[in-house]
């Protein structure tokens, strides 16, 4: 306030205190206290290696390095940093995200994104499509299409996706049986890929994978008949391969993203 009043009446800082009734000391008065800079450091490194670490375990750590401080002081960190860890997670998915710490994407194969889309054959046959996007550089690793999808068959996807395309960091899915199952979590752990799941009930929290499901009903499953399985599948493949090779993306300069992941190449060259 002193300083807006000095800038806009163009007066001494003298009179500008006394006319606000603030006294001189206060306002040349410079905190002495320490900004706990190295303190908030050490509290994320070990809330990031110990995901499992609540604010008082963090505090008993703390202690035993030698830090002199209260819990209190450690609970007022630890809620700032945003470190709070989320509902508990089933025991046995332990490849599982664990903290609302959501980075965005700044390379391909940072996050990838995964759902699933159903439709039908001529007859009513239904079918189950595994679709997969990249956030980042949006291209599509795989899209599976089978009869029906348990967690091994999502692994063995995974596994022909990242053939082609590299092992994702971090793959974001919501909460359907074959992404809880077993079979997946121990895919993720021994592949060391993190798997992110989104809040119940909350599908803004895998929007990329919304959005690419909703472009693939509208220009592929929407525009065909699938006489059987065979068919689908070709016709799926079709689509999926004129999506990341010849289909522009307006959120990367109406690339594709095949050309949008040549042009990182060509610019880390350079």
């Amino acid at each position: 306030m002193v300083d807006w009043a000095r800038a806009c009446y163009q007066m001494s800082i003298k009179r500008v205190c006394a006319v606000l009734l603030v006294q001189r000391s206060s306002y040349y008065y410079k905190s002495r206290k320490d900004d706990q800079a190295l303190l908030r450091m050490r509290t994320r490194e070990i809330a990031a290696v110990r995901a499992g670490y609540g604010y008082k375990r963090i505090h008993v750590t703390l202690q035993r390095e030698g830090w002199g401080i209260n819990v209190k002081r450690v609970y007022r960190l630890y809620k700032a940093d945003g470190l709070q860890m989320r509902n508990k997670r089933s025991r046995r998915r332990i490849a599982a995200k664990v903290r609302e710490d959501r980075c965005i994407p700044e390379a391909p194969n940072d996050v990838w994104a995964m759902d699933f889309v159903h439709d039908n054959l001529f007859d009513g046959q239904k079918v189950r499509c595994l679709t997969i996007v990249d956030i980042f550089s949006k291209v599509s690793p795989a899209i599976g299409v089978a009869e029906r999808y348990r967690g091994c068959d999502v692994a063995g996807t995974l596994d022909q996706a990242i053939q082609a395309h590299g092992t994702p960091r971090q793959i974001r899915v919501d909460n359907g049986p074959e992404f809880i199952s077993k079979d997946l979590d121990l895919w993720a752990y021994s592949n060391n890929v993190e798997l992110d799941f989104s809040r119940p009930g909350k599908p803004t929290d895998n929007a990329f994978i919304e959005s690419f499901n909703s472009r693939f009903r509208q220009e592929c499953l929407n525009q065909h008949w699938f006489l059987d399985m065979s068919d689908a599948e070709a016709k799926i493949a079709e689509w999926w391969r004129h999506y990341n090779s010849g289909r522009p993306h307006s959120s990367i300069d109406n690339l594709t993203p095949f050309e949008f992941v040549e042009s990182l190449s060509q610019a880390s060259l350079a």
